[in-house]
């Protein structure tokens, strides 16, 4: 049987916090690449990176920073709707 969702369909799914909740992600993963990248050269024994090449890894903590404020968006607009459900 096939699914008769259209392929677009889901972009109208999206609630208030996805948009940062997906960014962050992504940031999040750009940051662990960058922590892997910096402390290889710790158990390889070469040269290591220069102290603005770990200043990058901060980008994991960021990432997270910024996945939980789409979290709580969305949370607060879960919350909004369910009381203006109640109230009417």
């Amino acid at each position: 049987m096939r699914d008769k969702t259209q392929a677009n369909s889901r972009a109208a799914d999206t609630g208030p916090g996805d948009g940062l909740v997906k960014a962050g992600g992504i940031v999040f993963v750009v940051g662990a690449i960058a922590t892997l990248v910096t402390v290889a050269p710790l158990f390889l024994h070469t040269d290591t990176f220069p102290p603005v090449a770990y200043a990058v890894c901060m980008l994991m903590g960021v990432g997270f920073l910024l996945a939980a404020a789409g979290v709580l968006r969305g949370v607060a607009a879960q919350r909004r709707a369910g009381r203006a459900a109640r109230s009417t």
